[in-house]
């Protein structure tokens, strides 16, 4: 009679597309994240370097945001984790802060915008 269709649910289709080779990594650390960027017809990577000033959401919709200086400018990106125009990602140094969102940096200049690292004895 009729052919059986397997159902997919929404949260299925979530947990298949969930990226496992994400670092470990916290608010204050400096993460490197590679994106994929499209030009004409030509596909290239482009690294962002940046300083983990927040981390929102859970499962497939989480997000990440990074700030950098660049030119005298700031610059902050908000990368969702799980996109698949995320080449790849990774922490290249940790911070040792006290807060969960470090929206005060935008305010820092200079060296009063530096995080101290933390040191793994």
């Amino acid at each position: 009679m009729a052919t059986e269709t397997k159902k997919i649910t929404i949260e299925e289709l979530r947990r298949e597309n969930l990226k496992t080779d994400i670092p470990e990594f916290a608010v204050g650390d400096t993460l490197e994240v590679g994106v994929k960027i499209i030009e004409g017809g030509k596909e290239r990577i482009q690294a962002f370097t940046g300083t983990v000033i927040a981390r929102s959401g859970g499962g497939i919709s989480e997000t990440v945001t990074l700030r950098r200086v660049s030119h005298g400018q700031g610059v902050e990106r908000i990368f969702p984790i799980h996109s698949p125009r995320i080449a790849s990602m990774k922490r290249t140094r940790q911070g040792r802060v006290r807060r969960a969102k470090l929206y005060y940096l935008r305010d820092q200049v200079g060296n009063a915008a530096r995080i101290k690292e933390k040191r793994l004895h």
